[in-house]
């Protein structure tokens, strides 16, 4: 006779919430909408760890403010279950594994990337990191700018402002937020609220110094805090961001290099932004990736614990809701202009442009692990690399 038992919850502890977030950073593939996903199942429906409503609050938090959405979201359910301590330590062991994935292939690349296995291996690997993004930055718009013109708009004009200027300029994506706030949401005193908020955007203490005017280590922590506070919905929304000051302007990494430092991105598991800290090795060495992976996740850290006590309030202010609604339209934007910038270094011939369209169809039409594409088309440049024109 079968069993008819029901299945018990898993018995939940601290630790044991410890612990799952540890095995998620390690094995959980897919991106932030996966890794919510997981949450949800993990979390809410099978262990019954968290309730519904818990989790929902948590979700509109990531989705709400500035940050990584699954790193925020592990974070609000650690604060939740213990506080600041819960948000962070579940924090540290979310990120830890792909933390020190990526500063291992920072030091293989550091010391093999001159060879031509390796830049076989990429070329095959920018290509489909090219269509894996293209997929990424259609999911992320359906979700956000549903059927509003004015978000389709501000999506537009930042999709083509990045394309052109091949970075992204953060005084825009504050002006759209602040476009739909005043067009979807305006508030009495508008006048008096907008002249209190715009000198900030010129203060002297948002513009971060060069290497040259602190140490290496400060100037790399403060650059990606700045790049940390500006990263809405999707880690992918970092990237064209980070393009435009890292590459062009302070010139820390070249093109190829750059383009390399997000392909690790999509062949490592737990939050993408977490490309930071091998960009970080890259630039400084083991510390350069401790400097940027702390500064990248201190503004999300920073969010939970100051603003979860305050959350049910400015959750369901519509100002709020617009200007976020405004700023992750023009990140969406942002992230469709990188592909366009991207592409044109990664897609350079024949083989390169197959491998982008064969990506993007794969995911379009199959639920494929986005590692196991990438890894495949690491193996087909490795075949195809010395065959090109």
């Amino acid at each position: 006779m079968p069993d008819s038992t029901p299945v018990q919850p898993e018995a939940y502890s601290f630790r044991n919430l410890l612990l799952y977030f540890l095995k998620l950073g390690s094995i959980g593939f897919g991106g932030p909408i996966a890794l919510a996903g997981h949450m949800e199942n993990d979390l809410v429906e099978e262990r019954r760890w968290l309730t519904k409503d818990q989790y929902l609050r948590g979700l509109a938090l990531a989705q709400l403010a500035p940050g990584p959405l699954a790193a925020q979201l592990a974070m609000y359910i650690g604060y939740v279950e213990a506080g600041f301590l819960g948000a962070t330590l579940v924090g540290g062991v979310f990120v830890l594994p792909s933390f020190i994935m990526v500063v291992l292939l920072g030091w293989v690349y550091t010391l093999y990337g001159g060879l031509s296995w390796m830049q076989a291996v990429f070329y095959g690997i920018g290509a489909a990191v090219v269509g894996i993004i293209i997929k990424s930055a259609y999911k992320l718009a359906k979700v956000t700018l549903k059927k509003q013109p004015l978000l389709w708009a501000i999506f537009g004009v930042m999709c083509l402002v990045t394309a052109v200027t091949e970075q992204e300029i953060v005084l825009l994506v504050v002006l759209a937020g602040i476009v739909a706030l005043i067009v979807l949401s305006p508030p009495r005193f508008l006048s008096e609220r907008l002249g209190s908020f715009l000198p900030l955007i010129n203060i002297p203490g948002l513009q971060i110094p060069l290497l040259t005017k602190l140490s290496a280590l400060t100037g790399i922590f403060l650059f990606f805090a700045k790049a940390g506070s500006f990263v809405f919905g999707s880690g992918l929304a970092i990237v064209p961001f980070l393009h435009g000051s890292i590459v062009q302007q302070m010139h820390w990494l070249n093109e190829r290099q750059f383009l390399d430092a997000v392909a690790v991105a999509m062949i490592t598991p737990g939050p993408v932004v977490i490309t930071v800290g091998f960009i970080g090795y890259l630039v400084a060495g083991l510390w350069g990736a401790v400097a940027a992976a702390l500064g990248v996740f201190l503004p999300v850290w920073l969010v939970v614990v100051v603003l979860t006590p305050y959350y049910e309030r400015f959750a369901k202010n519509p100002q709020v809701n617009a200007f976020v609604q405004g700023v992750t339209s023009a990140a969406t934007g942002a992230i469709a202009g990188a592909v366009i910038v991207l592409g044109r270094r990664a897609i350079s011939d024949i083989p390169t442009a197959l491998i982008a369209v064969a990506t993007l169809g794969l995911l379009f039409k199959f639920k494929i692990p986005e590692p196991i594409i990438v890894i495949v088309a690491g193996l087909l440049g490795l075949v195809l690399f010395h065959y090109r024109g």
